[in-house]
């Protein structure tokens, strides 16, 4: 068994990745491939279902035939995606009825914004650990049953399937044969009651969802079943499924509470170990479901920036200011300072803390003195100071103050970012030598399912250190520097009236 390798998929917001890991925690090869992103209208966000679908198979084909090997080789199949997406589908023949609406996507605002007035916010929370937004995946499931024409008589005729991307993909991977998703991921849909781990009667009344149309809610680490031997040579374990900023905390081995990561992707997402115990919180941050492990649930809180490095992307690909991803932080070194410079990259609204649907990107403080290398770097600063007020609500929940901070994703491989984030917070940096923590925490669970690593003690020592980041920031400047952030905040916020 400790001679195969596990398969990790990995499907994320802008590409599909697939990536072999040994018995060591080593990646043995990697295969990716982005796909288009639909914005149909502004502030909403979707992607075609089926080349979600063909993106993933045909990198996960090709990593095979890169490695050499065939399906026997592969000892299970670890999954791990973008979280929320909203997918509903035909149950005979596995067509989409409508592109997926991603989870960056504002269009049941307004649904959210009259439910809390009807008082419902309380009783949302209280049963998912959610704050009631457009983010999650319950309203836009709503939306696509309410706008699709024929979809909901169809889903109350159990003729249609609904699934965050996990379900999707297993659906494809099984030929239909498995409907399920897993803790962590049903958590996010505003539909479990994450007590019970539950659909919830009560709130599938209140979205007006159709129970038939949910999938089976399973652990994030067990044999769910084999994929069909039409796409691999041999039916291979379908062994563990996460979100992925919950496969990241397991990737990071963040497994005792208290232990904070922050993964630095198209958005930013913090995520804090609370153990056995769901902790709620008073600063607008959310309770969710980390894993559930052999019977045993783990929780954590959660503080979520929608915009992170889909900011570096909007630099690259909208105002063009850089080629490439990496070159943000080359320009930005040219300069010793933002040179006044305040970017609040709110482009698809501002998450946690503030979870305001209708705030719009913002840049302050131009004068004529401005440059790109001024912008570029407070592109960098704005993904820092979004994460620095998540660790600081973070801190006043949890009612003590952090020490430490384990890092991953794209954006986390810029020095320059890692440093000015240290400098914000005053504490340590930590790096790990393999960035790619959400990816591999989805092979860790699906490896410990089949046997292939024996514990999570097992694969502990694998989690090394790559850089530390000492804060070297003057506490001064600092300050003044949170200071015109937040009042940079204040100007984007309430901005698109609809």
């Amino acid at each position: 068994m400790k001679d195969k390798l596990i398969l990790a998929l990995d499907q994320g917001t802008t590409s599909s990745r697939a990536i072999l890991f040994n018995h060591s925690g080593e990646i043995v090869r990697v295969s990716q491939k982005p796909f288009e992103q639909i914005f149909p209208v502004s502030g909403w966000v979707e992607h075609d279902p089926s080349e979600i679908w063909s993106s993933q198979i045909s990198v996960a084909a090709e990593v095979i035939a890169k490695a050499g090997i065939t399906g026997e080789d592969i000892a299970a199949i670890g999954i791990t995606n973008q979280r929320e997406t909203t997918i509903v589908w035909d149950r005979e023949t596995g067509e989409a009825v409508y592109n997926a609406i991603v989870w960056q996507d504002r269009r049941t605002a307004k649904l959210c914004d009259s439910l809390k007035a009807a008082g419902h916010g309380d009783m949302i929370k209280r049963k998912t650990g959610l704050i009631l937004d457009a983010y999650f995946s319950a309203t836009k499931l709503k939306w696509i049953l309410d706008n699709v024409e024929g979809a909901r008589e169809k889903a109350e005729a159990g003729k249609l399937c609904f699934g965050t991307v996990d379900t999707f993909l297993v659906w494809k991977l099984t030929r239909g044969r498995m409907f399920i998703t897993d803790v962590s991921n049903a958590s996010r849909t505003m539909l479990l009651n994450i007590h019970t781990l539950e659909w919830d009667e009560e709130l599938l009344q209140l979205f007006n969802i159709p129970r038939a149309i949910l999938p089976e809610v399973k652990e994030s680490s067990e044999v769910y079943g084999t994929t069909s031997t039409t796409l691999f040579s041999t039916k291979i374990p379908i062994a563990g499924i996460a979100g992925d900023q919950q496969a990241a905390l397991f990737g990071q081995m963040c497994t005792k509470p208290g232990m904070v990561k922050n993964t630095y992707g198209t958005g930013c997402f913090l995520l804090m170990n609370t153990g056995e115990k769901a902790v709620y919180s008073k600063n607008n941050l959310l309770t969710t479901v980390a894993w559930k492990i052999n019977g045993k649930t783990t929780y954590a809180l959660e503080g979520s920036v929608f915009v992170g490095g889909s900011a570096v992307q909007w630099m690259r690909d909208g105002a063009k200011m850089v080629k490439t991803a990496p070159g943000i932080s080359y320009l930005a070194e040219t300069v010793s300072d933002n040179g006044g410079v305040y970017f609040v990259p709110a482009l698809t609204g501002l998450g946690a803390p503030y979870w305001d649907p209708y705030a719009r990107g913002a840049i302050l403080g131009i004068t004529r003195g401005t440059s790109d290398a001024h912008i570029a770097r407070a592109t960098l600063e704005g993904i820092a100071f979004q994460v620095f007020d998540i660790v600081k609500a973070m801190e006043a929940d949890a009612g003590e103050k952090s020490i430490e901070l384990r890092v991953d994703g794209g954006a986390a491989a810029s020095n320059l970012l890692m440093q000015i984030q240290s400098d914000l917070f005053g504490f340590k940096i930590l790096r790990p030598k393999t960035l790619e923590t959400t990816v591999l925490g989805a092979a860790y669970l699906a490896g410990l399912a089949v046997g292939f690593w024996d514990s999570v003690d097992d694969i502990q020592s694998q989690w090394t250190v790559d850089k530390v980041f000492e804060p070297a920031g003057d506490e001064a400047k600092i300050k003044e520097m949170l200071h015109y952030w937040h009042k940079a905040v204040k100007c984007s916020q309430n901005w698109y009236e609809d």
